[in-house]
């Protein structure tokens, strides 16, 4: 393009345009995370300036098939995507798994109370950092950072199968989160690189196919390894899979090098343009960053130590050793106070690029949205928690038939997203369709809540259905509607906003729903065990040994074993009411979205 000739260390398209598309893609990708497969659909419906120069990147001898407009030959391509379904695929199987396995793996440390922390760490992990890996890829490249990426999500892979103990455990959960993090920003990017956005979204589908296929045999195919080689072999068969991703990413990937410094003219353009913003704003401008300076690390500590502090008190009040009254919970409740205050501190005042911008919660609409899609991800992953273990404990399912029964939620979420995406394309509506997901998703949650109370049949199973289906059709349709309602120039960090709220939306529900279910259970068979007339030395036994561990149940006999089950399956009921109330907060919110007509 005249005036920004691309030198080497441009990125794969080094233009103005595609770092500002680059941007946003960044953010809007893991947004979707819960919903990969609609992404295509989503990418095919915007419009790109074909004229964009791929730039002057250097690539691999063996790409000497390229154009002579710079571009990447087909099968360069292909060999490029095939890098990105491998991480994909296996982040996606990873998630499922650890879903379908995690009564076992808590158990094995006798620690099912804290079987929520392997996902709340690796969701923490990714909130924290996902919004820090675009900005270093666009200083040191694609390929380094994606690699970084493989390397951290198979380290934790090994840490946790190698792990002695829970704690041990749940840190390769953290490790891996910050692997997977990148795994969602960088896999759009790449793509989006490499080829035109009209071009992107067939490309993309390939990785949308590969994670949908992860997520779905993720849970049946951990079980199966945790039923016969044990759980342990699930994570660390992972590690050879992603060193191959990472022989892959050397030898096919671009070898694309940090972002040219802009021109003193671009600099004086972008200095001009956001003075005029502030100023409207009646704010001081704030200096724009270059390099590392752009990345906004000291606001993703605060934001990492403010979930942390609102986490802990809802995933462990109400336990023996942290009861409601404990100091410590009073504590954290005040420390959660403080440190959001500072985080937003940060963000209105310091960061040279907030990864919250401030101006974004401003917006009644926005907050609205954010609202619904926060808690309708603290719906759904409350109950994909607790389908396992409900079988486990009721039918003594296997670990693979445990993952199997999440299959349905897959499949409805994966059919929820593709149908919501068809309907707004063809309507320009989505606030009475958001209202209907909502009311579909309560369908579900109300559903387990009356009839999972044991022997519940294949036909019973499939109530998660709607549940899945009202999540897809909540996030493909809050995603619209933010992009509805932002001023465009908004859009990546508001779509990195999003998803930072649905990985805090998940892991609320994850850690509410262990919580609630754990509690309550301890309350039901305490009072179980005290109408059977046992004294309170065998009550306290029986009530942590039942609580540490499902395998309790083939050690349990007579009323003592029925009293397990029955426990059990009160507290999984009072966790789907938790799902519940939280799918009428989705409702409630929907009621008071706008109902805007989308343009075109």
């Amino acid at each position: 393009m005249p005036g920004n000739a691309p030198d080497e260390r441009s990125p794969l398209l080094g233009t103005a345009q595609g770092h500002q598309l680059d941007d946003t893609l960044a953010n809007a990708k893991p947004a979707l995370a819960v919903v990969d497969e609609i992404s295509a659909p989503l990418a095919a419906a915007h419009t790109y300036d074909d004229a964009e120069d791929p730039g002057g990147n250097e690539y691999d001898q063996d790409r000497r098939n390229e154009s002579e407009t710079g571009k990447l030959s087909s099968a360069a391509i292909l060999r490029v995507v095939v890098v990105l379904l491998v991480g994909a695929f296996m982040a996606n199987l990873d998630g499922s798994l650890v879903l379908a396995t995690h009564p076992v793996i808590a158990s094995e440390f006798n620690a099912l109370s804290l079987s929520s922390w392997l996902f709340v760490s690796f969701n923490l992990a990714g909130a924290s950092t996902q919004a820090v890996y675009g900005k270093l890829s666009d200083t040191y490249g694609r390929r380094p950072m994606l690699m970084i990426a493989y390397t951290l999500f198979a380290l934790g892979c090994f840490f946790v199968g190698a792990g002695r103990t829970m704690g041990e455990v749940i840190f390769g959960r953290v490790v891996s989160g910050c692997g997977g993090a990148a795994l969602n920003v960088l896999g759009i990017l790449v793509i989006t690189d490499l080829v035109p956005l009209r071009e992107a979204a067939t490309w993309q589908s390939g990785v949308n196919l590969a994670a949908t296929t992860g997520r779905s045999l993720g849970g049946p195919l951990g079980g199966w390894l945790a039923d016969t080689i044990g759980w342990r072999w699930s994570f660390l068969s992972q590690v050879p899979v992603f060193a191959i991703a990472i022989a892959m990413s050397m030898a096919w990937l671009p070898a694309a090098r940090a972002r040219a410094a802009p021109s003193a003219a671009e600099h004086s353009q972008d200095e001009s343009s956001g003075l005029a913003s502030h100023q409207q704003n009646g704010k001081a401008p704030k200096v724009t960053g270059r390099g590392l300076a752009r990345i906004d690390f000291l606001g993703a500590i605060f934001l990492a130590l403010t979930i942390l502090c609102l986490l802990f008190p809802i995933q462990m009040g109400g336990s023996k050793n942290f009861p409601w009254s404990h100091p410590a919970i009073s504590g954290l409740a005040v420390a959660t106070l403080l440190l959001g205050g500072l985080f937003v501190l940060v963000e209105e005042n310091w960061a040279v690029e907030p990864i919250l911008p401030m101006e974004l919660l401003r917006q009644r609409e926005v907050l609205l949205l954010y609202l619904v899609a926060g808690a309708q991800c603290a719906a759904q992953l409350g109950l994909m928690f607790s389908v396992p273990l409900y079988f486990q404990v009721t039918q003594r399912s296997s670990n693979a038939a445990a993952g199997g029964y999440l299959f349905p939620a897959v499949a409805g979420n994966a059919v929820g997203a593709i149908v919501g995406g068809l309907i707004v394309k063809r309507t320009g509506r989505y606030k009475s369709l958001m209202v209907g997901a909502g009311i579909l998703s309560s369908i579900s949650y109300l559903l387990l809540l009356l009839r999972w109370h044991g022997h519940t049949n294949i036909w019973e199973a499939l109530y998660i259905i709607p549940g899945g289906l009202g999540t897809g059709l909540v996030q493909i349709l809050v995603f619209v509607g933010i992009q509805a309602t932002i001023d465009p120039s908004l859009r990546a960090p508001a779509m990195s906003c999003l998803f930072i709220v649905i990985s805090v939306g998940a892991t609320i529900g994850m850690a509410a729903a262990n919580s609630v279910t754990m509690n309550v259970m301890k309350v039901k068979l305490e009072a179980s065990l005290i109408h059977m007339g046992l004294g309170e030395a065998i009550r306290r036994q029986i009530v942590d040994r039942a609580s540490a561990s499902v395998n309790y149940l083939d050690q349990a006999e007579g009323q003592v074993l029925s009293a397990v089950v029955q426990a059990y399956i009160d507290g999984l009921s009072a966790s789907h009411l938790v799902s519940l109330v939280c799918s009428g907060l989705v409702i409630l919110g929907c009621t008071f979205v706008n109902n805007r007509q989308l343009p075109g």
